[in-house]
């Protein structure tokens, strides 16, 4: 069985794709909560307070997967030097630290992937989204560098979905008006679910997905390419 690596893999889309992966892989986690004593492959690592350890992953890696993010939704005037920062650092330089460090097993693995998270804010524009979707540019960015500067080894890509029932969401869907208004802003009528994002992950960790790289896919409900009309 081959290796993959998921930071992040606790909750929301990371333990989805977590759950989804384990039956055919040998699943490596990494979170900054305290690993169960018994598990071998979990490594406890917090992405923005120093050095992914690189002594704690197996030889070989087939995939590496980045799910760590935030939502920090508020007016420009409002948001700090710090904030942008702070958001920076967990959702880029996180990811560089994080594959830093795996570079070595991916190499090893042969034909390995990587996949990183943006947001549909990104490329749709959104009103008080100005850092994240700072930062998430940014980890289109190293994306697409990446993915040229790996091939043809190693394949980068990347996931920009939409708002998703995820534990870092919850406060946007936390009242039934919360939610309607979500799911009516999305063409297909509702919110995002982890396995949704998790399904098009695993198709990019996957063999069927091996002449894909530098791409981002936007599983989104059809939030950043279509207007619905009445």
């Amino acid at each position: 069985m081959t290796g993959i690596l998921i930071i992040g893999a606790t909750s929301g889309i990371g333990r989805a794709l977590t759950e989804t992966l384990s039956e055919r892989h040998e699943i490596w986690t990494a979170s900054r909560s305290s690993a169960d004593a018994s598990d071998e492959r979990h490594i406890h690592w917090d992405a923005t307070a120093g050095p992914f350890p690189d002594e704690a992953l197996p030889e070989a890696l087939s995939g590496l997967v980045y799910c760590p993010g935030s939502i920090r939704l508020a007016p420009f005037g409002r948001l700090s030097d710090a904030a942008f920062r702070e958001d920076f650092e967990l959702n880029l330089l996180g990811a560089v630290r994080a594959i830093r460090a795996a570079l070595p097993a991916l190499k090893a693995g042969g034909d390995a992937s990587i996949l990183l998270f943006s947001t549909v804010a990104v490329s749709l524009g959104m009103p008080m989204h100005a850092s994240i979707a700072a930062a998430k540019g940014a980890v289109e960015g190293l994306t697409r560098s990446l993915a040229a500067e790996l091939a043809p080894g190693i394949r980068v890509n990347a996931i920009a979905p939409s708002l998703t029932q995820t534990p870092l969401a919850a406060s946007l869907l936390k009242t039934d008006r919360q939610r309607q208004g979500a799911a009516e802003r999305h063409p297909l009528g509702r919110v995002g679910r982890p396995e949704d994002i998790a399904a098009t992950a695993a198709f990019l960790l996957s063999p069927e997905s091996s002449w894909m790289t530098g791409q981002v896919l936007r599983p989104d409900g059809g939030m950043s390419s279509l207007r619905r009309f009445g």
